[in-house]
């Protein structure tokens, strides 16, 4: 289950962590700051004279805005501005663009449209002197009725949230459609067998260790505005702080220290942050916005809020033939999600996951309502979480009608090795993959023949009155993802193409400097990007130091989201790095006085082909370079190189997963006992890492599973603002995690890798959530949505009885 790397060597590295030349499990390079507490984040910072801002929000989900008075909070003694909608439209600064061409209110100037949506912002003194007077600012609202359901935004009647837009008559966001619909109707009409299920993939937040904030400082001598701040795609903020506020992108430096997680939140440019630049334009000085906990689930990018139908048609013998969604996405008060421009609904057309089929259609309708605005690609590639989700529980509601094992159907209808590089129905083309192999490993680990003569048995003694225990479910997924947005012909955010810069500088004594135009929020680029240099140069990794998070430092990049890290930026590292290594080869030649082309690379050394004996090490080399050597004519000195890096296409990683629940049906608890998840990252670069971002990836599925959702009122109250109301899962929800791994490159990625960071929170919930419904199938339970707390599950069971020839099978 491994594959080779580039030159033959194995993904696995030689080596200890201080002399390792490539990949395997190096020790992360990051950690060590912080363990120590040494790490640094936009809360730290602290700049000489600094202010500090808070927002008025609204209480209302909508309303009109009859008057903001501000005269009493300008008149405390420690306030320096209060800026309002009004003061933002006299400086042009009231609307921005959202990364999907929608434009959103900085403060409102006509209505509120959600509850949370920010007024008025105060800058002051100290943190609390501004709290304190956002109490002195009087405002004068209008109710109206909110619209706080994305099924009746469309109704006749329904008030209309986007009424600032002219012309606009209804909530319709968009209508969008990927498929062939006339073809999966014909599919469908010569069905043999044709299940349906509604189903809601609720609203749900990224809820981040730390929360959004920026430190903005306007030097009104050079003109130049530095911005610290919490955001996962500097120069693409950079860019949208030119557009919104008329300044040269060379005059705005965006830096972005450590991040406590980001998981989308950190993707898109909030009030906040427009406020407080505005704020340090105003004052002249530096002024710092953070957000409370309460805020930043409040009115920061959700994910999710799908409503989907789902039909699947299939034949009496489990042969799956076609695929049929609709959707309806609430994307909230303003449309923000960061999705590439021609896919408003991100890439949802992936429903077709891992299967074999004639046809699908997908149809999916954006709406406004009255929540915070988003639906920000958290934790997933621009939707394929939903995606995921619907075909996967579609799968289970057609094995059991059809009285099939849920694994052998799959195994019945997976893509096969020998049909990759493989066309979807939906226009995808999926790059390589063993999908049987990876499931079968799955089954082997988990034991999944004695699991179900387990179940049989406690089933057969539940009927029998024997035994009054836990039911025992076990729930299977089986996901694909589309990762690593590019390519740029096909995928743009604001106009800005998803290709990412890399540029590398080895020194005279052969420490190599890398930056790159990704951010890390808890990835591991600082260790995996100099592995990537260090297998490819063979210098050892501690000798290549990664620089990201900062405009002035790196080349131009769209961030980091949708996994997009080693599928882009990890490769645009391997072509700079093979840049370095064949100016390397000339260098060599002059040295060795041997022609180029007879020069063979090992790792580390370029040597005379034919006699080892005859070499140059990367360090030997560096030197010379920048040293006396005369070198061929035209030749320049010096070790560096740069690369802006155009994906070919996505890459497609996928994994198995099984979950194994109980349940008590007189409380509807549920608990993970087992979980297995087999992941094909193609070729790991540290395994280590991997691990750890499938270990998280599955404690969030287990998350929105069984308690997280962003619920609201019938007035638009936000009813989860706080971790007592909005559930994180613990280590007393998560069972220990068992990982296996299959190994298939990606043809076209230069290192043969996929990424990995998303895959474990795309494929768990499905996993879960079949094994509580396989659980309650005694019940005669078919579907229940997420999230699964016990009360959800308690409820479903009531006025169900045991039925005794369920429980047998």
């Amino acid at each position: 289950m491994s594959a080779s790397g580039p030159n033959g060597h194995g993904p696995n590295g030689h080596g200890g962590p201080n002399g390792h030349h490539g990949f395997g499990r190096v020790a992360r390079k990051e950690d060590a700051r912080f363990i120590r507490g040494q790490g640094n984040y936009v809360d730290d910072i602290k700049l000489p004279g600094m202010l500090y801002g808070a927002i008025l929000r609204s209480p209302h989900a909508h309303a009109r805005l009859l008057s903001v008075d501000t005269a009493a909070a300008e008149a405390h003694p420690q306030v320096r501005a209060v800026i309002t909608g009004e003061t933002l439209a006299g400086l042009n600064l009231a609307w921005m663009p959202t990364l999907s061409n929608d434009v959103q209110a900085v403060l409102a100037t006509d209505k509120v449209r959600y509850q949370g949506q920010e007024v008025a912002f105060v800058v002051a003194e100290t943190h609390y002197a501004a709290r304190d007077a956002l109490e002195l600012i009087d405002v004068d609202y209008e109710a109206l009725p909110p619209v706080v359901d994305a099924r009746t935004a469309l109704d006749d009647g329904a008030p209309l949230i986007r009424d600032d837009v002219e012309g606009r008559t209804d909530n319709r966001i968009f209508d969008w459609e990927a498929g062939d619909a006339e073809q999966t109707g014909r599919v469908f009409d010569d069905a043999e067998v044709v299940i349906a299920q509604d189903m809601l993939y609720p609203r749900v937040h990224p809820a981040p260790l730390e929360t959004c904030g920026i430190v903005a400082d306007m030097d009104k001598v050079t003109g130049k505005l530095t911005v610290h701040t919490t955001t996962q795609a500097p120069h693409a903020h950079r860019t949208v702080y030119a557009l919104v506020a008329g300044l040269p992108e060379h005059k705005i430096r965006v830096v972005s220290p450590d991040i406590g997680g980001g998981f989308g939140n950190k993707v898109g440019i909030y009030p906040g942050y427009v406020c407080a630049i505005v704020g340090s334009i105003v004052t002249g000085r530096p002024v710092k916005w953070m957000e409370d906990r309460s805020e930043n689930l409040m009115t920061t990018s959700f994910a999710r809020d799908y409503h989907m139908r789902g039909e699947i048609a299939a034949t009496r013998d489990g042969r799956i033939r076609g695929l049929r969604v609709e959707v309806l996405a609430d994307h909230g008060a303003f449309n923000g999600t960061a999705q590439p421009t021609k896919f408003p609904a991100g890439f949802f057309h992936v429903f077709t996951g891992s299967y074999d089929i004639e046809a699908a259609h997908c149809a999916v309708t954006g709406v406004y309502t009255n929540k915070a605005p988003g639906g920000v690609a958290y934790a997933c590639s621009f939707r394929i979480t939903e995606a995921a989700y619907l075909v996967e529980r579609m799968i289970d509601l057609l094995a059991a009608e059809l009285g099939t094992d849920p694994a052998e159907l799959r195994l019945r209808n997976l893509l096969r090795a020998e049909q990759f590089p493989y066309s979807s129905p939906t226009g995808w083309e999926y790059d390589s993959g063993d999908y049987p192999r990876t499931l079968r490993t799955a089954m082997d680990i988990a034991g999944y023949d004695e699991l179900r003569a387990e179940q049989a048995d406690r089933r057969a003694r539940a009927a029998d009155a024997r035994e009054d225990g836990p039911l025992m479910g076990i729930g299977i997924s089986f996901f694909t993802e589309a990762v690593g947005a590019g390519p740029r012909k096909h995928m743009d955010i604001l106009g800005l193409g998803m290709a990412d810069g890399a540029e590398l500088r080895v020194h005279p004594t052969g420490k190599a400097v890398l930056r790159i135009s990704v951010q890390t929020q808890g990835q591991g680029h600082e260790t995996t990007f100099a592995q990537i240099v260090a297998h490819e140069l063979g210098i050892p990794v501690d000798d290549v130091d990664v620089v990201h998070g900062d405009t002035d430092q790196t080349p131009f990049g769209l961030g980091t989201y949708g996994s997009r890290s080693t599928p882009v930026s990890g490769a645009a590292t391997a072509v700079v790095a093979r840049k370095v290594r064949e100016r390397a080869r000339i260098v060599a030649g002059a040295m060795l006085e041997a022609d180029p082309e007879d020069l063979e690379w090992t790792p580390g050394r370029w040597i005379v082909r034919g006699d080892p004996s005859s070499g140059a090490t990367m360090q030997e080399i560096a030197m010379a370079a920048h040293g006396s050597l005369e070198l061929p004519d035209g030749v320049e000195g010096h070790l560096d190189a740069t690369t802006v890096y155009n994906p070919p296409n996505l890459t497609y990683p996928f994994g198995a997963y099984i979950a194994v629940v109980d349940v008590d049906p007189g409380t509807g608890k549920v608990t993970v006992r087992r979980f297995i998840a087999v992941d094909d990252c193609g070729v790991r670069i540290n395994p280590m890492i991997v691990e750890g971002q499938v270990h998280g990836g599955l404690a969030d599925g287990v998350g929105m599973a069984l308690m997280q959702v962003m619920a609201f009122d019938e007035d638009g109250n936000h009813l989860g603002a706080s971790f007592m109301d909005y559930l994180l899962p613990t280590s007393m929800e998560c069972p220990s995690w068992e990982l296996g791994e299959t190994v298939t490159p990606s043809p076209h990625h230069p290192l043969g890798a996929k990424g990995v960071g998303e895959s474990a929170t795309v494929g768990s919930p499905a996993a879960i959530v079949n094994a509580v419904v396989d659980a309650l199938h005694p019940y005669g339970v078919r579907h229940a949505d997420m999230p699964l707390t016990p009360a959800n599950v308690w409820r479903v069971i009531q006025g169900r009885p045991f039925r005794t020839d369920l429980a047998i099978q």
